[in-house]
């Protein structure tokens, strides 16, 4: 098959699966979501930057239900209106060569894969390709879920937004109290960087993902209202022994942890997180690191053995002042929200902690609820670098969301 037909038929199948779901007897059922997004900047340090419409993503989670115990599900994500590119170690080249094949200037990525088998409400499995659920977003990605065009930039530049890996779990629900317990495969340290500390280790440049090493995640998350809860989630892997060729004889172990909650009562809508993460021998990882192979396409900057993230958002339905019907499905949310991040919160030995990664941003907008399932954002964002010249980034940004 043609990979300009690719896309449409497995659309199509979706589709036509998700009207026949409509009967109360059908194993099928679909969801998803899209965004579409425009941004205009304003860079101290980049003036020429050029404004930028990005087709951010368009998902398709389709499910299957075998009986009442088991069910398959999937969730496949098509970034920036593209397909991507694959890279392959080949061992037996002289020197060992990185290939690389690329397709488009986006990504087809399969972020969800997975048999789940329900048990009992406190006792539950998974097994595949799963969620990673350490933050805010790894739970409320979907851009109802925040105000912003783009997800928040605290948890974005320093873990992988949306982070999914292949391993096992184990969860449930214990009253008000749910639970997740994981082990997966870990991330590569050859992928870190100054400015996204771990994001880039998540393993996507391969075939295939190595699993020498495997993390432990953990998530505990307390609803005390139905749409108010508060949590916290961890991880912890080594990831040296994860690395493309095995170039390091030391560990490389990430710790992460999470504090985050949200409260959305009547015309109220709160979010916040916080996120500490450290590495170890950071400072070894990134001499080795600056000798990596061009080919890898990797930034080969210094690491920081730490990082460090929070954000608080807040809105408020302005509607409601107004609204006469409380069944109007019209809401306009005013709010304002205020990230900050430092990807190289400290360092150890000879490496420069540069101020360039300690970010501040104050972000004030509107998202139009036209109906629950399509919301239009707009926002201006002033981000502020810790920096003593050029250390303005202003950007305005609009777009559009949906779910199904």
């Amino acid at each position: 098959m043609k990979k300009q037909l690719i896309f449409p038929t497995i659309l199509g199948i979706f589709i036509l699966l998700s009207v026949g779901a409509v009967a109360d007897d059908n194993p099928f059922s679909v969801s998803g979501y899209g965004i579409i997004n425009y941004a205009n900047f304003d860079w101290e340090l980049d003036p020429n930057r050029r404004a930028a419409i990005d087709v951010e993503r368009f998902v398709v989670a389709p499910k299957y239900r075998i009986n009442d115990t088991i069910r398959l599900e999937a969730e496949i994500e098509f970034e920036h209106g593209g397909t991507g590119s694959t890279m392959e170690f080949d061992k037996f080249e002289e020197f060992g060569e990185f290939e690389t094949e690329i397709e488009k200037g986006g990504e087809v990525i399969v972020e969800k894969l997975a048999a789940v088998f329900s048990i009992q409400p406190a006792l539950n499995f998974r097994v595949g390709h799963i969620i990673v659920p350490v933050g805010l977003v790894s739970k409320r990605h979907r851009p109802q879920h925040y105000f912003t065009t783009t997800r928040p930039e605290a948890e974005a530049h320093i873990i992988p937004t949306i982070w999914h890996e292949t391993g096992v779990e184990i969860f449930g629900t214990l009253g008000a109290l749910k639970y997740q317990a994981q082990i997966i495969n870990g991330l590569d340290s050859t992928g870190f960087s100054s400015r996204h500390w771990i994001v880039r280790g998540h393993q996507l440049r391969f075939e295939t993902v190595n699993a020498e090493a495997p993390a432990f995640v953990g998530r505990l998350d307390y609803a005390f209202h139905e749409n108010a809860t508060v949590g916290i989630s961890g991880y912890f892997g080594d990831t040296a022994a994860n690395r493309p060729k095995p170039d390091v004889n030391f560990d490389a172990h990430v710790g992460i942890v999470s504090l985050h909650g949200f409260y959305e009562v009547n015309a109220v809508r709160v979010r916040g997180l916080f996120l500490w993460g450290t590495l170890e021998n950071a400072d070894k990882l990134s001499k080795v690191n600056r000798t990596l192979s061009n080919n890898l396409n990797v930034k080969r900057t210094p690491i920081g053995s730490s990082a460090l993230g929070w954000y608080i958002e807040a809105g408020y339905d302005v509607l409601s002042l107004f609204r006469k019907a409380k069944t109007s499905s019209h809401v306009l949310d005013v709010f304002a929200r205020y990230d900050y991040y430092d990807t190289m919160a400290s360092v150890e030995g000879t490496i420069f902690d540069n101020p360039r990664w300690e970010r501040t941003t104050w972000t004030f907008g509107i998202n139009y609820h036209v109906h629950p399932q399509l919301v239009f954002k707009s926002h201006y964002s002033l981000r502020r670098l810790a920096t003593k010249d050029k250390n303005k980034e202003n950007t305005l940004a609009v777009g559009f969301g949906f779910q199904y």
